[in-house]
């Protein structure tokens, strides 16, 4: 069965990565359609917020068995640049924080992870972590400086992604347990792509429940419903 997704994004290769990270899967198995181009565009939207917009569907799953998307392995160079890139921002932007923040920086074989720490950085997270995932692509960026893979950053403030994550998971429960005994569909509010996909990954393993993702992005939300 073919699954398609609305994807975004500044320009059309991160609105593709973007949609390759939400469907787990590498870019051969998918067609793309560019729905929204970003070379068209008007002198009156020159001030708006550039976005491209990409419908992606997985290709027939029944002549092909999907893999999950490979992860680029960072050799030891990349991750010492990237690190040194990262740093180079993290300590001028820590004169600009409440005294007392500070910060970690780890790599793995495929992305380096950002740990911010102080009590009073809420306003860096924002509503339902949206600033955070905002600074996480600007890490990335900055990661990438002089490199030629792109360096995923993965940051995390307070420990509010494994709090949220486990929020989610609850949630995931929650509502499929009322899904069974109600037996109606629910739909649940817009979220980030890494959200649905604690929700997805959560109930995959319920043999009673199935979820889909539907609408565009940043209204996109799961639909969580009985399995037919």
């Amino acid at each position: 069965m073919e699954k398609t997704i609305i994807a975004e994004g500044k320009t059309t290769n991160e609105a593709i990565e973007n949609g390759l990270k939400e469907l787990n899967v590498p870019r051969n198995l998918v067609n793309v359609k560019v729905l929204e181009n970003e070379d068209k565009r008007s002198f009156f939207s020159i001030l708006t917020p550039r976005i491209v917009k990409v419908e992606m569907t997985i290709k027939d799953t029944n002549k092909v068995e999907i893999q999950p998307k490979k992860e680029t392995i960072l050799n030891q160079q990349e991750k010492e640049k990237a690190t040194q890139n990262i740093e180079k921002f993290l300590k001028e932007f820590m004169t600009k924080l409440p005294e007392g923040t500070s910060y970690q920086i780890e790599t793995t074989q495929t992305h380096v992870m950002v740990n911010i720490t102080n009590k009073n950085l809420g306003y860096l997270i924002g509503y339902r972590g949206e600033t955070l995932y905002a600074l996480q692509n600007i890490l990335s960026s900055i990661a990438s400086k002089g490199i030629e893979n792109r360096i995923r950053v993965i940051l995390d403030i307070e420990g509010y992604k494994a709090k949220r994550e486990k929020t989610l998971e609850d949630l995931a429960e929650k509502v499929a347990k009322t899904v069974i005994r109600t037996k109606k569909s629910i739909k649940l509010e817009p979220m980030q792509a890494y959200e649905r996909k604690v929700i997805h990954s959560k109930l995959q393993q319920n043999p009673k429940i199935e979820t889909t993702s539907v609408g565009e992005e940043p209204h996109r939300r799961i639909i969580v419903s009985l399995k037919k």
